[in-house]
């Protein structure tokens, strides 16, 4: 019976593990906690039933009464009985939480808060996968059917998303369902008793059989295809191997390269990382017959996260049904001209779940039924395929405005659903503080977005880079704000945030510039001219963009009436029919080798020539890793000498002492008489060892073997012998070696006598008589420091086999076999 007990809290920690995936569906863990706290009142009810030896439906009407008041203890409704006990009122509580989360359900997307209805739902779904897994393993001895309602835990986060679920939850509920089949193994084993070998030899119960093994090997080899098969067969998730495949055809399900599920994209990152490779890819071809086209759009992010701004899941028909023309609706048109054209792109390396298309789209061709169309985010996309090596066109509906029609647009009203949604920020004083100084005496929304705009010039301090500095204020926003550097993804974000804290919705739009690669009316858009920018929402007139980033630094920048270029203010403004802005300068031609987003004069935006300077930077970086690298070879030397010093100048500090408190003279020279205090012993022979480790790290740098095995005098002898004369040398070599023999065998140490010069004597001696090679290397790279590198890099590598042993070893003790092994059998 007590393995039975001990096989329910198996049973309900591999509940636990199988309610991972939910993971994916909250934006905290308080699920976890609550799931947990039912998960643990329900498996200890049953084991105290178990104890009382209950029968199993005496079992699972325990269960079901610690669920519910566990429920009503994490969730109460204000009426309960001595706070803990379920009233009606509570009942009708619970009615009213499940009532709302359907509607909760239909209004929150993943991952969601903190929500009370959600949450109930979840603790008392996995409340009740936990009394049903344990009656099956426990009650009924079924270990294997508790995989099912494990299972349809997993189900719950698969239907909810729009795209596939991480594999990592789903392996970790597949180790608890294994690890709860291993357990109620071995419990069945230890009831029949010890076993044997063939040959008579007694098996521990805990060791695991070959029939056992055989069977845990394919159980895991099951869970492991079943992970990755999914992953690399296209059509059943985004697609391992066409993530792997960046050269791939993209007609699978998932993208590559740049690929993933249109909701869950960072396109940030994707930006960044493209405008900062080194090679130039040309990504997508595009024809149109319109003269000076708008930016080519294929993304938006209009979400705000604390993260920042993210892509929402795009939600709309498909492609091949008839689109919203923008000249049926009713707008105001004074100020507003529209033009139909039409366009042809061919993606040649552009690897994304959408598809690159002007705004307003109103017709396509070669599109099929697995591209639909958003008209909210005006993005065309797709949960099944990838937009690499597509070929399709599409007629489009160009609208241009004047200032005075954006002037005289409304201002959305308070609660109106679209400045609720896209006017969401995180508060930020500074940025609050900025808005109101710039948006001051503004009378329309056009006037407090042009204030904005304009407040990212030059003038103000604004320029360009491709790389950006950090700051302290815990929020990107106030740090470019306050930097007042970098590219196009910063502006745009910026300028997003500042109209959304100014009440006016605003999203961020990812597309590509004309660039400067153009033949007739056909553009090769490169990874270079991938773009951000700002949209802003005016009513009655829909989504008009304004591009922040410095139009010198981007090529195939437009300007227009409504949004100038901020940077010249003295230049007539140009509009968006008749000039693309500096960048469209026919004299910079399609072969011009400006880098991404870089002023084509060469200069850096704020006209100081800097690039045209910093070509021949490269012998600095080149000096800085030459004395960088003298610094690390130096590292081994400066630690042999600092070393010596600390020697010598222990053991010429201690002549003085030892002196001191020598005799009357008459012992013979260089041998001290008695030293008078203990301390004063002690130091006499530190000293002298010292000097004798002094004297074997010389011998070890100038390669002269050392025997550790002889005794001091031996050694000496040996010197004198084989490597050094028989003059100066010799006898200071035979002084270390009787100063330390009678410093590790003696009663008393010996008179410290002149044992620093003995040492520099020896080490002059040993220096004349080794080669050149063998110089060096003791001087640069003294082979005693190496040594004892070496033996403390091993020693600690020993150390750490050692630890992860003993920490093996207490894992195993844990291990279920183990566990239920030390119990006995009933």
């Amino acid at each position: 019976m007590r393995g039975r007990r001990h096989l329910g809290f198996v049973a309900a920690a591999a509940t636990l593990l199988a309610a991972a995936p939910l993971s994916t569906i909250y934006d905290r863990w308080t699920w976890l906690v609550e799931c947990a706290v039912v998960v643990g009142m329900v498996a200890g009810t049953a084991t105290l039933v178990r104890w009382w030896r209950g029968p199993v439906w005496a079992q699972g009407l325990g269960m079901l009464v610690a669920l519910l008041l566990g429920l009503t203890w994490i969730f109460p409704s204000g009426e309960e009985f001595l706070a803990l006990l379920p009233t009606p009122g509570t009942i009708t509580h619970f009615g009213s939480l499940v009532a709302a989360s359907g509607e909760d359900m239909r209004s929150y997307g993943v991952p969601v808060q903190d929500i009370d209805s959600l949450l109930f739902l979840t603790a008392f779904g996995v409340g009740t996968v936990a009394i049903v897994v344990d009656l099956l393993t426990v009650g009924l001895r079924r270990p294997a059917l508790a995989g099912l309602p494990m299972l349809a835990i997993y189900s719950v986060p698969v239907a909810v998303h729009v795209d596939s679920v991480s594999a990592v939850p789903f392996v970790i509920g597949a180790v608890g369902f294994l690890w709860l089949l291993a357990a109620d193994n071995v419990d069945r084993v230890r009831h029949f008793g010890r076993r044997f070998t063939g040959d008579g030899r007694d098996v521990d119960v805990w060791e695991p059989s070959p029939l056992a093994a055989a069977g845990r090997r394919l159980a895991v080899i099951g869970v492991a295809v079943a992970v990755l098969l999914p992953l690399a067969v296209p059509g059943m998730t985004s697609g391992l191997l066409s993530q792997l495949n960046a050269s791939g055809s993209g007609d699978g399900n998932g993208p590559a390269g740049l690929g993933g599920s249109p909701g869950r994209i960072n396109l940030f990152a994707q930006l960044s990382g493209e405008l900062n490779r080194s090679e130039v890819r040309d990504m997508v071809r595009v024809t149109t017959e319109d003269p000076e086209p708008f930016y080519l759009r294929f993304a938006v992010a209009d979400e705000f996260r604390r993260q920042g701004f993210v892509p929402r899941t795009p939600n709309g028909e498909q492609v091949t049904a008839p689109l919203p023309d923008p000249r049926r609706l009713n707008r105001a048109s004074q100020g507003i001209t529209r033009t139909a054209h039409q366009a042809s792109v061919e993606v040649l390396d552009f690897v994304m779940p959408f598809l690159p298309v002007y705004a307003e789209p109103v017709a396509t061709r070669g599109m099929d039924g697995n591209w639909r169309y958003d008209p909210t985010m005006q993005v065309v996309y797709s949960n099944r395929a990838s937009s690499k090596g597509r070929k399709y066109s599409f007629d489009y509906v160009r609208s241009e405005y004047s200032p005075q029609a954006l002037a005289a647009a409304e201002s959305l009203p308070e609660g109106h659903s679209l400045r609720t949604l896209y006017t969401r920020v995180e508060p930020s004083a500074d940025v609050e503080a900025l808005v109101a100084r710039l948006t001051e005496d503004k009378r329309n929304d056009y006037e407090r977005v042009r204030a904005i705009y304009d407040y990212f010039s030059r003038e103000n301090g604004f320029s360009y880079q491709l790389s950006t500095e950090g700051g302290t204020s815990g929020q990107d926003i106030v740090n470019f704000l306050t930097n007042k550097a970098g590219f196009c993804q910063q502006y745009a974000a910026a300028m997003t945030w500042l109209v959304r804290q100014a009440g006016i919705p605003a999203r961020v739009a990812f597309g590509f510039t004309n660039g400067n690669n153009r033949r007739e009316n056909t553009y090769t858009l490169t990874n270079l001219n991938l773009h951000a920018w700002t949209e802003v929402y005016f009513a009655d007139i829909g989504w008009v963009p304004f591009d922040p980033t410095p139009a010198a630094n981007v090529p195939g920048s437009l300007r227009s009436d409504y949004a100038p270029d901020p940077d010249r203010p003295d230049l007539p403004s140009p509009t968006t029919d008749t000039s693309a802005g500096p960048a469209a300068d026919p004299s910079a031609g399609p072969e011009t080798s400006a880098g991404p987003e870089e002023a084509f004069d060469g200069t850096s935006a704020d006209g100081g020539g800097v690039v045209q300077d910093s070509g021949p930077s490269w012998p600095m970086y080149v000096l800085g890793v030459a004395v960088l690298l003298a610094l690390l070879l130096s590292v081994p030397a400066l630690r042999r000498v600092l070393l010596r010093r600390r020697r010598q100048v222990r053991v010429a500090a201690a002549a003085g002492t030892l002196a001191t408190v020598a005799g009357n003279g008459d012992a013979t020279p260089g041998v001290a008489r008695v030293v008078l205090s203990d301390s004063e012993l002690a130091r006499a022979r530190a000293d002298a060892h010292a000097a004798w480790d002094e004297l074997v790290d010389t011998l070890v740098d100038f390669r002269i073997r050392v025997d550790p095995a002889e005794t001091p005098r031996t050694t000496a002898d040996r010197l004198v012998r084989e490597e050094l004369s028989a003059g100066p040398a010799g006898e200071a070599v035979r002084l270390l070696g009787r100063a330390e023999e009678r410093a590790r065998y003696a009663r008393e140490p010996l008179r410290h006598g002149p044992l620093v010069d003995a040492l520099r004597s020896v080490r002059r001696e040993l220096s004349a008589g080794a080669d050149r090679r063998t110089r060096i290397m003791a001087a640069t790279l003294p082979p005693s420091v190496l040594f004892r590198w070496r033996s403390a890099i091993m020693d600690m590598s020993a150390g750490f086999v050692g630890l992860s042993g003993r920490l093996r070893d207490r894992m195993l003790r844990w291990s279920p076999r183990r566990i239920l092994a030390s119990r006995p059998s009933r």
